[in-house]
């Protein structure tokens, strides 16, 4: 079970004050340590080059159908 919670930043600074010494020694270490990934973390190029793309068939009729509105909004 997963449960969000919407803090705003100041109110989100003042808990992490009041974090006892050992506490915000973790926090902090956690915020600076660049290597950890969260689940929701992913390779945006890999997704990227692995999306579907279009065929030269589709891409004739995408532009088709642009002109053809081009056209319609200009009269």
């Amino acid at each position: 079970m997963q449960v969000q919670v919407e803090i705003g930043f100041e109110q989100l600074v003042s808990i992490a004050k009041k974090l006892p010494t050992k506490q915000w020694r973790k926090l902090k270490q956690e915020v600076e340590n660049k290597n950890t990934k969260s689940k929701d973390d992913f390779d945006m190029e890999t997704f990227l080059l692995s999306a579907p793309i279009f065929g030269k068939s589709q891409i004739e009729k995408i532009t088709k159908t642009r002109k053809a509105i081009n056209q319609w909004r200009t009269k």
